[in-house]
């Protein structure tokens, strides 16, 4: 048998390929929609691909599922489980076989046994894997957004994100059920789970990439609730606000995510055309670092940095549906932002602007927007002396354990609608964790109209080590 995992660390996401070399047929499970990387693997492994299949209707990323199935042939494999209205709707179109709790898949000697695992979502499966070369008895499971390393899947998201109302709870009971199921599993089985550290899909999700059932029995909060109403306490509570594009995800992937056909490739446009753009009313994302645009920026434009959080601030602050410019240093950073927004369906990515963009606009337009950048010492003096007001950007449990005194609180996801919430006479401090968020949110208020903001860098980790108050 051959397993290989897939790991996309701004998605935190992971998916796997099951294979069996002696008849060289193989499985993927919950791919992305950067498909071509399944394919390689199978070609390298001189594997083809037989079945493409899914754990459940992803809310944080676009499923690659359909596409992989169609560019590779294979028969696309979704839960039949689940209430009538909460089903696949593209699935009979597709062709895909609809498969139910105990139903059994061959992969030579590779078998392939699904259980239904509800509680995250109502159609969730997960996939019990024997390599019957080895042993007769199962060595682990692709427990996708059920079963994390040191957590769970949150129940709250099809009623938070998809606002199917009155699940939250009912999903959180059949969740603590599923999970009494698996206290009866083997403990030797490998814990595969679908997600790590930093996704938005539980709120204690592990770093470390697998387990053990057995270790999950002795280390994992949710195995250690002793009643139901315990479980559905904990589970439900100090969730973070799942992102806007939850919604977006949960709707596509169950309608039918839009066929790619390959990842996007933005043109290099020509640098006179940047005012033009900005003008037009289109989106220009600057992707450089938050040091480099507060040094100089064109007005108007976004900073959302190429990081590990560029798809998650991608799909918090971006509208769907309409094209996205990049300000990048070259080609390479502008194909990462767009596969990067593509994962999430933002396929807009139409092209992108260099640094010659930037020269040309400081010789016909005048000068590059600054955005100052303050410590706690020149932010306290600035509330002082001129009435600032500091914006917690940090999500509401960060902002429950502590803020700074006289902060109003806006989670950064939700800062465009409110922008005007906010005070266009005075300074606009925001703040956040580190200087990260509120970097971000500095850029989307100067370029909502707000005159004077000041970022405020270092954010809560700074001002505690600075021994500054903390409000509670």
């Amino acid at each position: 048998m051959l397993l290989q995992r897939f790991y996309d660390e701004k998605l935190a996401q992971a998916s796997y390929l099951i294979g069996c070399q002696a008849t060289g047929e193989a499985l993927v499970v919950d791919p992305n929609r950067d498909t071509q990387q399944y394919l390689a693997a199978a070609e390298r492994e001189e594997l083809s691909l037989r079945y493409v299949s899914e754990t459940h209707i992803h809310a944080d990323y676009l499923s690659g599922s359909r596409e992989l199935a169609r560019r590779s042939g294979a028969t696309l494999l979704l839960s039949g489980d689940g209430p009538p209205d909460w089903r696949y709707a593209f699935a009979e179109d597709d062709g895909a076989r609809l498969v139910h709790d105990g139903d059994e898949l061959e992969l030579g000697r590779v078998r392939v046994r699904v259980l239904h695992t509800p509680g995250h979502t109502p159609e969730h499966i997960s996939f019990m894997i024997t390599d019957g070369a080895a042993s007769g008895e199962p060595m682990g499971l692709l427990t996708g957004d059920f079963l994390f390393v040191g957590d769970v899947g949150r129940p709250d998201l099809l009623e938070k994100a998809a606002g199917v109302a009155g699940t939250m709870e009912e999903g959180a009971r059949t969740l603590y059920g599923t999970l009494t199921r698996f206290r009866a599993l083997p403990p030797w089985l490998q814990v595969l789970p679908g997600h790590g550290a930093g996704s938005a899909c539980g709120k204690a999700i592990g770093a470390v990439p697998t387990s053990t059932l057995g270790y999950e029995k002795l280390v994992n909060w949710a195995f250690q609730c002793a009643t139901e109403e315990e479980f559905i306490d904990a589970v439900l509570r100090d969730q973070p606000e799942p992102p806007a594009y939850f919604a977006h995800m949960k709707r596509m992937n169950r309608d039918g995510p839009p066929i790619l056909g390959a990842l996007p490739n933005p043109r290099r446009m020509d640098p006179t055309a940047l005012g033009e753009t900005l003008e037009s009313e289109h989106v220009v994302v600057d992707i450089r670092d938050r040091h480099r645009f507060a040094a100089g920026h064109v007005p108007g434009t976004l900073n959302i940095p190429l990081n590990r959080s560029f798809p998650n601030w991608g799909g918090w602050l971006l509208k769907y549906g309409r094209p996205v410019y990049f300000i990048a240093d070259g080609t390479d950073e502008a194909r990462e932002a767009a596969r990067d927004l593509s994962l999430i369906g933002i396929d807009g990515s139409t092209g992108y602007f260099d640094g010659e963009a930037l020269v040309h606009w400081v010789a016909t337009r005048g000068a590059l927007q600054r955005l100052p950048v303050l410590g706690w010492e020149a932010a306290e003096r600035a509330v002082r002396e001129e009435g600032a007001l500091l914006v917690d950007v940090r999500n509401l449990t960060e902002w429950n354990e502590g803020r700074a005194p006289g902060a109003v609180h806006i989670h950064l996801g939700y800062l465009w609608d409110r922008a005007l919430e906010l005070p266009a006479d005075r300074p606009v401090l925001p703040y956040c964790q580190s200087g990260g968020r509120s970097g971000i949110a500095a850029s989307l208020l100067r370029a909502a109209g707000l005159p004077d903001v000041r970022n405020v860098e270092g954010g809560v980790l700074e001002r505690e080590r600075l021994g500054l108050p903390v409000a509670r």
